[in-house]
């Protein structure tokens, strides 16, 4: 098991490395410099070039790269180019909103998925089955910023059931009302979640599916055990195996996914920050910000990887 980890370890931060090198690269081939304001008249050339000697960005680019590797290595995340805020300090500000919209997201997508991927199973052919299965892929099928407007023109405005964004009435912004933090929460984290509970149910239609033809269960129905009782001791409890591993993969995702929904209910999280940060050029926010995520999807992949080798020891071996 040592090992495997320890090859598992290594392989992420090589290809951490690897990923690092080419994102940087990307972002300053872009054509724009960050120090450039459009149309204003009072800054001049030479005024671009002292603020790129100050931030270093005359050097070559490998020694830009070593540099803030090093930085980074030190636990510096560098100060943002727009404002002279430390990039760590602006992330921890916004990073409390993406953690709580990401999570609530995931115990909607588990907490509606599993469920109906159960009840579809059980109801295998009807109605009820055919209807969840063309409601699931309609929503699969639609974009998921196209899902909020629709949520923000209808649910908040037309019916006025929840707030059309934000994370809190501006008149309580310094008082904790959970009931008014639940009512921002509940739409952003419902379609946030939309694409989760999605492949959930369909997972767990199919792996209830292949446990109820299992000899176990017509055993057990055989020997006269209430199908209630067989349902959630055997056929549920085995159905949710292989889904044990997927929090570790789907939390990750929420987190770099839920810029987007951010974005459409006005969410002050980390997609916020991101997309004014790449309006503005603001590269060590980027970096930053990109350097989570990374970490945060290679953790779930080392999880996943932990998870899937303590279940099948096979896998070990791979």
């Amino acid at each position: 098991m040592t090992r495997f980890l320890v090859r598992r370890l290594i392989q992420n931060v090589l290809l951490l490395l690897v990923m690092s090198v080419i994102t940087f690269g990307l972002l300053h081939a872009a054509p724009n410099s960050p120090f450039v304001i459009e149309g204003d008249p009072n800054q001049s050339p030479a005024d671009v070039a002292r603020l790129r000697a100050n931030y270093g960005l005359d050097q070559p680019l490998p020694v830009q790269y070593a540099l803030w590797m090093g930085r980074v290595l030190q636990g510096d995340l560098g100060r943002s180019y727009a404002t002279p805020e430390p990039v760590a300090r602006l992330i921890w500000e916004r990073l409390p909103a993406t953690l709580l919209l990401a999570v609530s997201a995931l115990v909607l997508s588990f907490g509606m998925g599993v469920p109906m991927g159960i009840y579809a199973a059980v109801h295998r052919g009807t109605w009820i089955d055919n209807l969840i299965r063309v409601f699931s892929v309609v929503v699969d099928a639609t974009p998921r910023f196209w899902l909020g407007l629709l949520a923000i023109v209808f649910l908040g405005g037309q019916l006025g059931w929840f707030p059309q964004g934000g994370m809190y009435d501006l008149s309580k912004r310094d008082v904790f009302d959970p009931v008014d933090r639940l009512r921002h929460l509940a739409l952003p984290a419902l379609i946030l979640a939309s694409a989760g509970w999605v492949g959930l149910s369909r997972v767990m239609r199919g792996e209830t599916l292949e446990v109820l033809n299992q000899d176990y269960v017509r055993t057990a129905l055989g020997k006269g055990l209430r199908w209630h009782a067989v349902l959630w001791g055997h056929v549920v409890r085995n159905a949710l195996l292989p889904l044990v591993t997927s929090v570790a993969g789907i939390l990750p995702g929420l987190v770099s996914g839920a810029a987007l929904v951010e974005i459409v209910f006005s969410w002050p999280g980390l997609g916020r920050l991101a997309l004014d940060s790449a309006l503005r050029h603001d590269f060590p926010v980027i970096l930053a910000l990109w350097l989570i995520v990374s970490l945060l999807v290679l953790l779930g992949r080392m999880i996943s990887d932990v998870l899937y080798a303590l279940v099948d020891p096979r896998v070990r071996l791979a």
